[in-house]
């Protein structure tokens, strides 16, 4: 089965992922990309081939395409998922799924109603180390989890976005909504909701725009850093920290406690996994570095859909699952 593949937004996360993996999948045929910005969608056609559709309305009506990649800023991802749902496309969403749940509970009707698949960029559950720490999590040789804590932060967006400035749309509250909450608090969320088992049912938080500032050197209108405490509906505890303002290292580590030992993931570079007993033992796993914007590798994420559109082989996350974090987001957004 040939797949032709559809992209709206031709910004840095296609260039580095959507469309680097669809080239590479056996299954995909071509990809079309489609930009308001014609030139942007011109550039990634040099690189990797393909066509240029002249509209979001010739994109979704291609009955030569099959799939589509929402890779649009966040504020316009439940009219773009929607209409592609709803023009019999299987969709692959960016996170977050929405700025909102209102919004995000228009993009799963439709996916009911359309019955086409929908799938959403949480990609921290693919990656080796993570699906392992799952696997010992629950097999419960450690007890039960009582407590947690995870952070995913960084140096900002602004390195990394197609402008490469501060005026980069992930600092405008228009666009972005969410701020570091929506861009790296959601993925982490999702991992805990994934590793644990479990959903986060209560909490508290502080969020604030400490440092980055925009291109008339104001302070940006959305978070840089939010740190928070968590209830689940199992009654576990944890807590998290997510920012932009981290100026070194990336840090994407979490810490799960159970009543048997510790499993530390990703706090190590080559021991990603490190399980730490009550009595001093210690089992360490050595699987794959995390992937960072600096350090790009295969993320499994579009492997894992065209297997779901090709071999309805059920993928790690679907709609249904950004719906629970994007319910989190909010709830730290309200705080």
């Amino acid at each position: 089965m040939g797949i032709t593949v559809g992209i709206v937004g031709c910004g840095s996360i296609t260039r580095f992922r959507h469309a680097p993996e669809y080239l590479t999948n056996p299954h995909v045929d071509e990809i079309v990309f489609f930009d308001r910005n014609r030139h942007r969608a011109e550039s990634l056609v040099k690189e990797f081939g393909g066509r240029i559709a002249e509209s979001f309305k010739e994109l979704i009506q291609d009955p030569a395409i099959d799939v589509i990649s929402d890779c649009s800023s966040n504020e316009v991802h439940h009219i773009h998922t929607t209409q592609a749902l709803m023009n019999g496309k299987h969709v692959l969403c960016e996170k977050p799924l929405a700025v909102s749940t209102e919004h995000a509970k228009t993009i799963l009707e439709a996916q009911k109603k359309s019955g086409k698949k929908l799938m959403v960029d949480h990609n921290q559950r693919f990656t080796k180390v993570h699906q392992k720490a799952r696997k010992i999590i629950q097999s419960g040789e450690y007890g039960d989890v009582l407590t947690f804590k995870t952070t995913f932060g960084h140096g900002g967006p602004e390195s990394w976005s197609v402008t490469k400035s501060n005026a980069t749309w992930f600092f405008k509250k228009e666009r972005s909504h969410s701020g570091v909450a929506g861009d790296l608090g959601i993925h982490k969320i999702d991992l805990v909701h994934y590793l644990i088992n479990d959903e986060i049912e209560e909490v508290k938080s502080f969020a604030g725009a400490l440092d980055k500032v925009d291109e008339n050197n104001q302070p940006i209108e959305v978070c840089d850093n939010v740190v928070c405490v968590f209830k689940t509906k199992k009654g576990r505890l944890g807590n998290g920290s997510f920012s932009w303002t981290y100026y070194g290292e990336e840090d994407n580590s979490t810490t799960i406690y159970l009543q048997k030992g510790i499993v530390k993931i990703y706090h190590d570079l080559e021991d990603q996994i490190i399980i730490e007993q009550p009595g001093g033992e210690k089992a360490k796993y050595e699987l794959e570095p995390i992937q960072t914007n600096d350090h790009q590798s295969n993320t499994g994420v579009i492997d894992a859909f065209i297997d779901w559109v090709v071999h309805d082989i059920d993928p790690p996350v679907k709609g249904e699952d950004a719906y629970s974090s994007l319910k989190v987001v909010e709830r730290i957004l309200e705080n």
